[in-house]
């Protein structure tokens, strides 16, 4: 477990480091910085700014308060931007070798500011979309959907990320959204929480006023087996939610299961679980709850006929997405219909990291079923 933590660091650290050296020098060659002083300055600055990430994650978890909630908003939002700004100077990049391949004039600093604005720009509307999720309506076509489903809207939360910079505040505005669509059923896939300590309880209380006929059911992300899963549990006592622990309830006919996501260093054989579970008939419909978009041979065998699933956030920021996409293939985000087998990849309502989506909209998922 350590020496996998150990190199999984090593390597974020070289990353965000490689990143904000190609930062700087960019900066210097567009803008002609010249002065040995100017150079140290700015390098001293983004040297600190590659650092902030690591260190206020460290300060906000050894004492959770509003100056190190804010420190952490900050340091997080420029990791943001410095990774927007890192592609368009990628871009500009491009852009030169092919002028001088085409022998064109380009005006180094004006290409500069040009990469600068577009950052800052593409960045403030990222911190807006996060702010302001959308409803995403889906149709999906469940074999022998039992009458009683017909019509029935359910509606998918995933990816909260409740915590250091995502309140209270922020769970009461979901909420509202999610009522406002009126579903019979609510799924809660996953990262709720953002894996942080401190009154989960009152993050999680616009959740006393969740409405769903049907009830609303939730199972653990990778976040939760940060902060204890036990703590989240604690949290959502007081509200209507009930949680899954790999586990089965038949709701009029459709089998509605639950897998809570492994703990560190732990597997799970999703497909000999489902098997496993007392009354689960693989020739009824049923929806499986599971936070990524994993396991998919596994699941079809078992014969599920839906998956809803998050994690990947769509990438979350451009152009992060691409390196998603590679990691979890199609599944990656979306709606896939296959023969008696679909899955819905939610981009998630919430963030991680930097309060920041340039790279897809935040979602609130409402399912109709035919």
């Amino acid at each position: 477990m350590y020496p996998i933590f150990v190199i999984v660091m090593a390597l974020l650290l070289a990353v965000v480091f490689a990143g904000h050296y190609l930062i700087y020098y960019s900066t210097v060659k567009f803008f002609s910085v010249a002065t040995v002083q100017t150079k140290a300055i700015l390098g001293l600055v983004l040297l600190g700014l590659a650092l902030s990430f690591f260190v206020t994650s460290v300060l906000a978890r050894l004492s959770e308060n509003f100056v190190t909630r804010t420190l952490y908003f900050l340091s997080t939002l420029w990791l943001g931007v410095a990774t927007t700004l890192l592609a368009v100077f990628i871009a500009s990049w491009v852009v030169i070798w092919i002028s001088k391949y085409f022998s064109w004039q380009i005006n180094l600093i004006a290409l500069g500011v040009v990469a600068l604005i577009f950052s800052f720009a593409y960045s403030a509307y990222g911190i807006w979309n996060a702010y302001n999720p959308v409803i995403k309506e889906i149709t999906v076509n469940i074999k022998n959907l039992p009458p009683q489903w017909k019509d029935k809207k359910a509606a998918q939360l995933s990816d909260v990320h409740l915590g250091h910079v995502l309140r209270a505040g922020f769970m009461q505005k979901v909420v509202d959204e999610t009522n406002a669509q009126k579903p019979d059923i609510i799924f809660i896939t996953g990262d709720l929480f953002d894996g942080m300590d401190g009154d989960l309880a009152q993050l999680a209380k616009p959740l006393s006023n969740i409405k769903a006929p049907l009830g609303t059911y939730y199972v653990t992300g990778n976040h939760e087996t940060y902060l204890g899963v036990e703590n989240a549990y604690s949290a959502l006592k007081t509200t209507p939610v009930k949680t899954l622990k790999d586990q089965l309830v038949n709701i009029d006919g459709m089998q509605i299961i639950g897998i809570s996501y492994p703990e560190r260093g732990f597997s799970k054989d999703i497909g000999q679980i489902i098997k496993n579970l007392a009354y689960f008939n693989p020739q009824k419909p049923s929806i499986l709850l599971w936070h990524d978009p994993t396991k998919i041979d596994q699941v079809k065998q078992a014969g599920v006929s839906l998956q809803l699933s998050g994690h990947t956030h769509h990438g979350q920021i451009f152009p992060i997405n691409l390196v998603s996409r590679l990691v979890y293939g199609k599944y990656y985000t979306g709606l896939h219909q296959e023969e008696n087998y679909s899955i819905y990849t939610s981009n998630g309502v919430g963030v991680w990291g930097p309060t920041m989506r340039t790279g897809s909209r935040p979602e609130i998922v409402i399912i109709k079923f035919k």
